[in-house]
């Protein structure tokens, strides 16, 4: 396929994968949270790190595959979302090279966004991926994991209609207790058996210039019109 060659600039096999056990409807958003692209490719391509993802894109905009999409990739690890606690069998894995919190944590480069959009749009089209799925490593392991963090553009994707665009509520809403909001948010898709994780991570994701893991007015409201879209069958 002519597409899928020019989307892919070059293969390097990972060992680290196994046969799915069920159709993909899900893409999981990754960075790397190392010094190097080439130290990532080196762990993900170590049979003794057991991690792996089916995409690696690089700074300059350079896209590596080291699992065919038919693979079952290792790259959420212990996670959920909307019910599903297998997310490596639903989903494609694609790692955003970005040293990440730890090491320097850094705006995503153009070049990088550039090769990331016609390669997500191509494999949501491919796999009828809703939207809603379309989620960062954050969202499905709030207690563990940060990436691709708050620097991560997803207004471009929201524009571009390849994950769901961040709402713009006109006005603050205060649930009635906290219990409502976590309920609410379990609702929407997260995990909420640590509640403040879950909140920094949907805060991260909708509200990223304050993640703060406190409930208030405003991620209230965010979290009511992406609850409301969804039900009126808008966020697909």
């Amino acid at each position: 396929m002519p597409m899928r060659q020019w989307l892919v600039h070059r293969e390097v096999p990972s060992p680290n994968w196994n046969e799915r056990k069920r159709g993909v409807n899900m893409v999981v958003l990754h960075y790397t949270g190392m010094q190097s692209a080439d130290e990532a490719l080196t762990r993900m391509c170590d049979p003794a790190a057991e991690v792996s993802a089916h995409y690696m894109i690089d700074e300059d905009g350079q896209v590596t595959q080291l699992v065919p999409e038919e693979k079952r990739a290792w790259h959420a690890g212990k996670s959920y979302w909307r019910g599903e606690t297998d997310v490596n069998s639903a989903s494609v894995g694609i790692e955003l090279v970005n040293p990440g919190h730890e090491f320097g944590y850094r705006p995503f480069a153009d070049a990088q966004m550039d090769a990331l959009v016609p390669l997500l749009s191509d494999i949501c089209k491919r796999h009828d991926v809703p939207r809603a799925n379309v989620v960062g490593h954050s969202d499905i392991a709030p207690a563990r994991k940060q990436d691709p963090g708050e620097m991560f553009d997803w207004d471009l994707l929201g524009r571009l209609r390849l994950a769901l665009a961040k709402p713009r509520p006109t006005m603050r809403l205060v649930f009635d207790n906290d219990g409502a909001f976590y309920l609410a948010l379990e609702r929407f898709g997260y995990d909420i058996s640590d509640g403040p994780a879950a909140v920094r991570a949907f805060q991260r994701r909708w509200r990223p210039h304050r993640i703060d893991g406190i409930i208030d007015g405003q991620i209230g409201a965010l979290l009511f019109e992406l609850l409301l879209e969804r039900d009126l069958g808008r966020a697909r």
